[in-house]
């Protein structure tokens, strides 16, 4: 799930990410164009309600891919994201448009 809210006169985005509360993980990562990728730049943190969740501050008018990286090993998309893209390991990536 994608949370969104407008900062400085719309030039910035605040975007929240969640895991959904069904996925069973110890560590997640959000994994995206806005961090080239890195495994490790953005770990999201556990919530009491068992959901995972991360935010960042992005470029408005724009559109980024990601993907959440469960436990190290299981790739997930947020199935509320603003739509998808194929990758070329032959499954799809989220994208948020801010």
């Amino acid at each position: 799930m994608l949370k969104k809210r407008y900062l400085k006169r719309g030039t910035v985005c605040k975007v929240t990410f969640y895991t959904p509360k069904q996925l069973s993980a110890e560590t997640v990562a959000l994994v995206g164009d806005f961090n080239n990728w890195d495994e490790a730049a953005t770990p999201m943190k556990a919530r009491k309600d068992g959901r995972f969740s991360a935010w960042l501050h992005l470029q408005a008018d724009s559109q980024y891919e990601f993907r959440y990286l469960v436990n190290g090993d299981e790739w997930h998309n947020d199935w509320e994201a603003d739509g998808y893209l194929p990758n070329p390991h032959g499954s799809d990536n989220c994208v948020v448009i801010t």
